[in-house]
């Protein structure tokens, strides 16, 4: 069985982009929560910090999506790459 590359890309960059975001709004509302999620994102990606803005919440909302995203197309090819070979 083959996995559709757009679709585990799509897929894969909502989820990791949604985690970053929902994280980052939370904290937004009570600082303590998540910090050290945030600032290891924020080490991760270049312009993206954790000052607790809105802005730097769609920066690394923006960043997870087209992280995410790649991440799960090169999954599917791979994944497409291995299954497809003969067995045995």
């Amino acid at each position: 069985m083959r996995l559709s590359l757009k679709g585990l890309a799509i897929t894969s960059g909502l989820l990791w982009g949604g985690g970053i975001l929902f994280v980052g709004l939370i904290n937004l509302a009570a600082p303590s929560y998540g910090t050290t999620f945030l600032n290891w994102t924020s080490s991760i990606y270049p312009g993206y910090h954790n000052s607790r803005t809105v802005i730097d919440v769609f920066v690394g909302t923006g960043y997870g999506l087209v992280d995410g995203a790649v991440g799960g197309l090169l999954f599917g090819w791979l994944y497409n790459l291995l299954a497809s070979q003969p067995k045995g």
